[in-house]
């Protein structure tokens, strides 16, 4: 991770994500504020919402406090076995990352029922995420879906169609990258109509204008699209 306060893990990556910088729209006000409250949390919602980003972003808040974070794409970390849940319950906050992989998984279904259990203790905070909702991942251990019932859940929605410009805008503009209407339209015609491939879109786009030292326009956007 980018900051101390963040333990290491093969899977970690430097990441600049903050709260600050995503969109959020009225029907998504009520997660900001469930992410920043201290309760643990079950984040879920389709995907290419923009989840992981937020996951991410609660760490580098969390670090920024002075607090011990860290996040677990289990899409990675269940490659390294359960064991590496072990002791977490000393830090502040664990966010854990598409948990429903490793559902019909004996060893960490168990593995999680127990690292709930040590954080209660602890009083180290949880965040879970999931592209479905809670109630119908398949988990075969009745003690963790009853933990799980027990965590408040939080649905994140897709930002809408006619707010995708404004969206594009604000996430620009925060990156103090120069955008203008024109560009911004051609960005929504012509590719995925996501938030996080739109995010992924712009980032590009800002290193490859200024490796070549050129403003961001359509024929640069083409550039990028290979057209």
């Amino acid at each position: 991770m980018n900051n101390p306060k963040q333990l290491t893990f093969p899977w970690s990556k430097i990441n600049k994500s903050l709260l600050e910088e995503f969109y959020f729209e009225e029907s998504n006000l009520a997660v900001k504020d469930a992410l920043l409250r201290d309760d643990d949390l079950f984040l879920y919602g389709i995907s290419q919402t923009g989840k992981t980003f937020l996951l991410q972003s609660v760490c580098n808040y969390y670090s920024s406090k002075d607090k011990l974070s860290l996040y677990v794409p289990l899409k990675e970390a269940q490659n390294y076995g359960s064991k590496i849940l072990d002791s977490l319950d000393q830090l502040n906050l664990i966010c854990i990352d598409d948990i429903e992989l490793v559902a019909k998984n004996k060893e960490w279904e168990i593995a999680l029922f127990n690292l709930i259990n040590s954080c209660l203790d602890s009083d180290c905070r949880i965040i879970f995420c999931s592209s479905l909702n809670p109630s119908s991942i398949e988990f075969e251990l009745q003690d963790l879906i009853s933990r799980i019932k027990k965590i408040d859940h939080i649905e994140l929605m897709s930002v809408k169609s006619r707010n995708l410009p404004k969206a594009i805008k604000f996430i620009a503009d925060m990156r103090s990258i120069n955008l203008g209407e024109n560009e911004i339209k051609y960005l929504i015609t012509y590719s995925k109509r996501s938030i996080s491939e739109l995010i992924s879109i712009i980032n590009k786009l800002d290193d490859l204008s200024m490796q070549l030292k050129r403003r961001i326009t359509i024929p640069l956007i083409k550039k990028l699209f290979g057209n």
